[in-house]
């Protein structure tokens, strides 16, 4: 399915928990002097215009990164995650940076990025956007949970990888799980990044259940919903992130930083935020 366009939630709450999640994850790999790879299996367009095109339609960014933007006293890694944006922009809130955007803010010389997008579109936009780069981006325009085996394990034997995929298509969680296995099998010490919806459906909670089941030593999952669900039973209402070796640094920042984070974003008294881990 081609269908899906990120541009029209670009810098929704969604995006602000992954990307800021994505962040902390990549400041903690940077703190070891080795290289590593940045692997995004659905990479979207790379960068969004916030003034015109798909993301002016709903306008998400409203209720999701401008309220961090015009926040005041955030805690230390909120306050870092809003300078980066702030840096992809001038005066005002014109542009917002997609994962790969994002993750190239933190690599250094010898890091390395690879890139899926299967979309002709956005792969069009997402190539023109890395323009430039050199080796150190590759950009394939397949569905990268096939392409990520080729990349698996990578040469300096440290990655971190972000499955973004859009769930349009219920096969998609479990098209996770698989790659998932297949991956660890392939590269059992990589950090893995699933993001996911918060749904009135069983296929989100599944799916991770069904990770947990992998009997994996290190995991984390963090929970953010915004607002009760619809009473239609229709629409995402919260997102979350399953992290497959995730750095053992981060329960404590997202215990110190969630509670402010989902107070800005709520928009009802229903707004929660849950974190669940076990690390060895």
């Amino acid at each position: 399915m081609l269908s899906y366009r990120h541009a029209f939630h670009a810098g929704n709450h969604a995006d602000v928990l992954k990307h800021y999640v994505l962040g902390l994850v990549l400041d903690y790999m940077n703190q070891k002097d080795k290289p590593y790879w940045y692997i995004d299996t659905h990479a979207g367009a790379g960068m969004y215009s916030l003034t015109e095109g798909y993301a002016t339609q709903n306008a998400e960014f409203e209720q999701g990164i401008a309220k961090l933007m015009s926040a005041n006293n955030l805690p230390k890694p909120l306050a870092d995650f809003v300078a980066q944006i702030k840096r992809f922009n001038t005066n005002s809130l014109d542009f917002y940076p997609g994962s790969p955007m994002v993750a190239q803010d933190f690599l250094r010389a010898d890091d390395k990025m690879r890139l899926f997008e299967l979309h002709p579109n956005d792969c069009k936009l997402l190539i023109e956007n890395f323009s430039g780069q050199g080796k150190q981006v590759k950009i394939e325009m397949q569905n990268g949970f096939s392409g990520i085996k080729a990349c698996l394990p990578p040469p300096p034997r440290r990655a971190a990888v972000l499955i973004d995929p859009p769930y349009e298509d219920k096969q998609d969680y479990l098209h996770v799980v698989k790659m998932i296995k297949d991956s660890l099998t392939r590269f059992s010490t990589g950090t893995y990044m699933i993001w996911y919806p918060i749904l009135q459906r069983p296929e989100p909670t599944e799916m991770v259940d069904d990770l947990i089941n992998l009997d994996l030593p290190n995991w984390l999952n963090v929970e953010m919903t915004i607002h009760e669900p619809s009473t239609e039973g229709f629409g995402m209402h919260g997102s979350g992130l399953f992290i497959v070796n995730p750095p053992w640094t981060l329960p404590k920042i997202l215990d110190e930083t969630m509670p402010v984070l989902t107070q800005l974003l709520a928009l009802d008294g229903t707004a929660s935020y849950a974190i669940d881990s076990q690390i060895v």
